[in-house]
């Protein structure tokens, strides 16, 4: 997953070059950019919290509880399809487990493991690794918006998103310092992932490409 991370990121990332870990208010812009190519089917704009609180009650799916001083918004809309709306809970319970890997100083953390395989696992471990060097973590308000997802058979799925990271900030831990970053157009992140459904019902993602500053998610 991608966060905000100025300074951290710049010391990190080669292994994790299709992870862009982007900084709100960075200025690198090293990921790759894959354009919405679906339209999204969507019903009634009701909030995603309960697709999310349903997919986090699954036996197996690992128990994310993160510090009261990070907060989530998930402006994406439930749909009229089942598969999509699994898509987008997964995806949102993908987001927080990697907050949860980095807020834990662990790289191997098995909430994200359980989100994640192949060339996203490995580049999500850089990323959450990057923030343990530097004895820091996540801070401050998310919001995710304008997401896709395009179901392309019983097993492959792709999903597309936005994120604020204007009020998102990198924590020092010790000494205890947040890292605060003005709004700029690169607090704009655009995501493409691709997920595979696994043999547990759980939309996996195994890619993840971003671009940082994309005129598709400017306010």
């Amino acid at each position: 997953m991608n966060r905000h991370f100025t300074r951290i990121t710049a010391l990190t990332l080669t292994a994790a070059a299709a992870l862009t870990l982007s900084a709100c208010g960075g200025d690198d812009d090293s990921g790759k950019r894959e354009d919405k190519t679906a339209a999204a089917d969507t019903g009634s704009s009701s909030s995603s919290a309960s697709s999310t609180a349903s997919a986090s009650a699954d036996p197996g799916r690992p128990q994310i509880e993160l510090p009261p001083d990070l907060s989530y918004t998930f402006d994406w809309p439930r749909t009229r399809d089942k598969d999509k709306n699994a898509v987008l809970a997964d995806g949102e319970q993908s987001i927080k487990a990697v907050d949860l890997a980095i807020v834990n100083q662990d790289p191997l953390d098995k909430a994200y493991l359980f989100y994640y395989e192949g060339e996203a696992a490995a580049g999500t471990e850089e990323f959450i690794k990057a923030y343990v060097n530097e004895n820091a973590r996540v801070t401050g308000a998310y919001r995710f918006y304008d997401a896709v997802v395009n179901i392309r058979s019983k097993s492959a799925a792709s999903l597309v998103y936005c994120e604020d990271q204007g009020k998102a900030y990198d924590m020092y831990l010790k000494p205890r310092k947040v890292n605060k970053t003005p709004v700029t157009r690169n607090s704009y992140v655009l995501y493409n992932t691709q997920l595979r459904k696994n043999d547990k019902g759980v939309w996996v993602v195994q890619e993840i490409h971003s671009q940082r500053g994309s005129d598709s998610c400017q306010p």
